[in-house]
């Protein structure tokens, strides 16, 4: 594992109260252009508007060596996991709906379809890898569908060998014990105390969101990231519309029009030529040193069997979302 994780349960106002706090001081202070803090995804039965919320999962990457997650226990707290007071007279709902405060999830669809329609959280200020990644493929027909976390981690995350077999199997013991196909039941995410293979499950699905979002952000140009910011603020929009469907099959396909696929088509191939003695994007940013041929190795054609694998089950399933 490439930092040290700690894990803490939030299930009193008390809690909940000093962690908005150090939020608000946290984002008080001087910041570093694009540089998130926090990190989010949530479970529940049947998470959507249909459903309910039971765990807010947080990962705090201050930049220190340790990171932090916390997990909000919603099941338990209900609407004062959001609308309690800090001494500073923040709530969560205040922080989550703060355009201004970076927000990062990985298909944030069901998630703020969730937050408005159980809670009336606004989220704002949001940024989704699942579209960072798909905006990093270099042809049109290559993004037509879009990745799992599951994929987006083994192929983009620097990791591999023990760390990647710890964090997959991580996922599968959770997996087996609320998928129905596996004799599960959603209703585990409801188990007070939350069981210990819950909490590395909920932990594995923000565990590596810092390294994929600073993979993809931090090697794009200006124009690139508010294409993505454009995508990631209407997908939030759209799930807290009336019409919104939480299970549409459709949902697997990626937003792209043919104006911005023609786009990102040309985007990346221009990021693929590089001068031959310094790491310069032609139109207009400059690259990590990632070191000669190296650098085409953060670029990967996808398999679009694979692509659709990733999506069978919940593109199937009358309960779920996109897997994470």
């Amino acid at each position: 594992m490439k930092n040290p994780i700690e894990t803490q349960v939030i299930n009193a106002t008390e809690q909940i109260s000093s962690l908005v706090d150090w939020l608000v001081t946290r984002h008080a202070l001087p910041a570093v252009p694009y540089s998130p803090t926090m990190y989010i995804d949530l479970e529940g039965v049947n998470l959507c508007r249909e459903g309910a919320v039971s765990i807010l999962t947080l990962l705090i990457d201050t930049g220190t060596p340790t990171r932090r997650v916390y997990l909000v226990d919603v099941h338990t707290l209900g609407e004062q996991a959001f609308n309690t007071y800090g001494v500073k007279q923040k709530t969560l709902k205040d922080i989550l709906q703060n355009k201004d405060i970076p927000k990062v999830f990985f298909d944030v669809r069901n998630d703020s379809d969730a937050l408005f329609a159980h809670f009336g959280v606004a989220l704002q200020g949001v940024e989704d890898v699942q579209l960072m990644e798909s905006a990093t493929r270099k042809t049109t027909e290559s993004r037509r569908l879009l990745g799992s976390l599951a994929k987006c981690v083994e192929k983009n995350a620097l990791i591999g060998g023990s760390d990647l077999a710890s964090w997959t199997l991580a996922k599968e013991k959770g997996e087996r014990l609320f998928k129905p196909e596996h004799g599960g039941s959603h209703e585990v995410f409801n188990q007070r105390p939350i069981p210990k293979d819950i909490i590395s499950y909920c932990v594995g699905d923000v565990q590596y969101l810092p390294e994929l979002r600073d993979r993809f952000w931090k090697t794009q140009t200006f124009e690139w990231r508010d294409l993505v910011d454009e995508e990631s603020t209407k997908r939030v929009a759209a799930s807290q519309k009336p019409e919104y469907q939480p299970h549409n099959p459709d949902k697997a396909l990626a937003p792209w029009s043919e104006d911005q696929n023609r786009t990102l088509d040309r985007w990346n191939y221009v990021s693929h030529c590089r001068s031959f003695d310094e790491d310069f994007d032609l139109h207009g940013g400059w690259y990590d040193d990632q070191g000669g041929d190296d650098y085409d190795d953060l670029y990967y054609d996808y398999d679009l069997d694979d692509i659709s694998n990733d999506f069978e089950d919940w593109t199937r399933a009358d309960w779920q979302g996109p897997p994470s």
